[in-house]
């Protein structure tokens, strides 16, 4: 992996790495959908709503990024720079025999509906077959959320299985229904080496 993580940029967008100086940009975008995202999060802990939250989870997000585990991508329309209105994420890297992660990815409620979204993962999904060089990209969603079911059928995301209480979210457990995309023209040579 680079030493540094690198920026990304679409037709429409620049997807940025965290980082601390972030956190009120952060903190402005989680204010904005408090209500959108609350079906699919956990309840939010008495900071979450704190520029101080927002600062440390960017340290720990560029943490993750320094200790190969995650890439954490912040989502800014091209003309709007500064303005959070999207997040995408690669968690949980594995190499090994495994050499997956797991992709996160949330929206600004006022963007849903024009391909932004679409755009920041095929994105982020290129990143994680290229330059990461992984061979799996696993994606999860509740069942009742039509918007990302559609988003992962689109980008090609198979249907794995069914996973029950797999999440404790907005006060629950909650089903989840479990994807992945596959890597078709992965280098095998450094597994085999």
């Amino acid at each position: 992996m680079p030493t540094t993580q690198p920026s990304l940029s679409t037709a429409r967008l620049h997807l940025l790495p965290a980082e601390s100086a972030w956190a009120r940009a952060m903190l402005d975008y989680q204010v904005r959908n408090r209500e959108h995202f609350a079906p699919w999060d956990p309840i939010p802990g008495g900071m979450f709503y704190t520029e101080l939250f927002w600062a440390m989870r960017m340290r720990q997000r560029e943490m993750d990024w320094k200790d190969s585990r995650g890439a954490f991508f912040l989502v800014m329309p091209e003309k709007e720079a500064g303005r959070v209105i999207g997040t995408v994420s690669l968690s949980n890297i594995n190499r090994g025999v495994f050499q997956g992660c797991h992709l996160g990815y949330n929206i600004d409620h006022a963007h849903q509906g024009q391909g932004l979204m679409r755009e920041a993962v095929e994105a982020v999904i290129a990143f994680a077959f290229g330059t990461l060089r992984l061979h799996r990209v696993q994606a999860n969603y509740q069942p009742e959320n039509e918007r990302s079911a559609g988003l992962l059928k689109r980008l090609g995301f198979q249907i794995e299985g069914h996973a029950r209480d797999y999440l404790f979210l907005n006060g629950a457990w909650r089903d989840h229904v479990l994807t992945s995309l596959i890597n078709r023209n992965y280098d095998l040579s450094p597994l085999q080496a």
